[in-house]
């Protein structure tokens, strides 16, 4: 018999350069199968889409899941128009653009499909799923190879004029010549100073700029991860790489705190593995920096979504959110 009613299940597909990761995944946020295909071993999208189907079908015939049981598609994907439900202009996929996604979807599936950029598909896993449940109103920060945001407000997700709203990495953090160089062409925006990247630069003037010994002078390759490694085992230098990229967050975070008076800021990525390392010194410069109508309203949270399940059910939750 049957124990999955028709329609019960949402479908979360993630679709990176590299892979395509899903999950069947119910209500309480368990993701009940799930499975991956490489993007680069089809030659064109249509028949990426045809593999994805029965990849997914398989799964879900392996864990006894009738494929009745999903009953709407989310997807988190680079460079996605929401509106569209396209894949405009995404470099690292090997298709030309524009990939008309949830269209191909909704055909072979036979169910609504919605889709997101990468930013938003997290905010709206950590409403469903994670730290933000219970929230209607918080900003996340992603932070890792780039600096990432979305924002929601009155339990909606801010899309802006083509899903644009939140690019909070690429707000100055330091205006002029002396800003540090963004991968974004700019100078002086807050991705070239706290995200993965940004840390290491951080870590990297540290180290010239003092004597001071420090384990971060022997690695040969100094990465974010190393250096949150080092703070955690007490090195100096790699402890105030963290204090002043906290300090550079707390400043940032009390002036996006005026767009949409958030309750909460949830950091996710690879850099807020951190935490704890740049939390109090975030913490102390936010209350600095803050418009005294919004002291004491707002808290600093860690995702709670785990590493390995957080885009599956980030995409799964694009689903929700697209039948609010």
């Amino acid at each position: 018999m049957n124990k999955y009613t028709d329609g019960v299940l949402a479908l979360g597909i993630d679709i990176g350069g590299t892979n395509a990761a899903f999950g069947a995944v119910d209500a309480e946020g368990r993701i009940l199968c799930r499975g991956k295909i490489s993007t680069a071993d089809y030659a064109t999208f249509p028949e990426f889409i045809a593999a994805l189907h029965d990849a997914v079908a398989a799964a879900c015939e392996a864990a006894d899941i009738p494929l009745s049981a999903i009953g709407r598609i989310g997807v988190g994907a680079p460079c996605m128009n929401w509106e569209t439900g396209n894949i405009e202009g995404a470099v690292n996929l090997p298709w030309p653009s524009p990939l008309k996604l949830t269209d191909e979807l909704e055909r072979l599936f036979g169910i609504p499909a919605a889709g997101e950029n990468d930013a938003n598909a997290a905010a709206l896993g950590e409403m469903y799923y994670g730290a933000g449940r219970g929230k209607d109103n918080f900003i996340m920060i992603t932070l890792g190879t780039g600096v990432g945001g979305a924002i929601i407000c009155d339990g909606r997700l801010l899309h802006g004029k083509r899903g644009l709203a939140g690019e909070l990495g690429h707000i100055p953090y330091r205006r002029g010549e002396d800003g540090r160089l963004c991968s974004c062409g700019r100078k002086g925006c807050l991705d070239a100073y706290v995200s993965a990247r940004g840390v290491v630069e951080t870590a990297r003037q540290l180290l010239a700029e003092s004597d001071r010994p420090s384990t971060l002078r022997r690695l040969e390759n100094l990465d974010a991860r190393a250096i949150c490694e080092e703070a955690a085992a007490g090195d100096e230098i790699a402890r105030d790489t963290f204090r002043l990229s906290g300090e550079i967050l707390g400043e940032a975070c009390a002036d996006f705190t005026a767009f949409s008076s958030p309750e909460a800021f949830i950091f996710f990525g690879g850099v807020a593995g951190a935490f704890r390392h740049f939390k109090d010194a975030m913490t102390e410069t936010f209350n600095k920096n803050l418009l005294w109508i919004y002291n004491d309203q707002v808290e600093f949270l860690q995702s709670q979504l785990p590493a390995t399940d957080a885009a599956i059910l980030g995409a799964a939750a694009v689903a929700l959110s697209a039948i609010k």
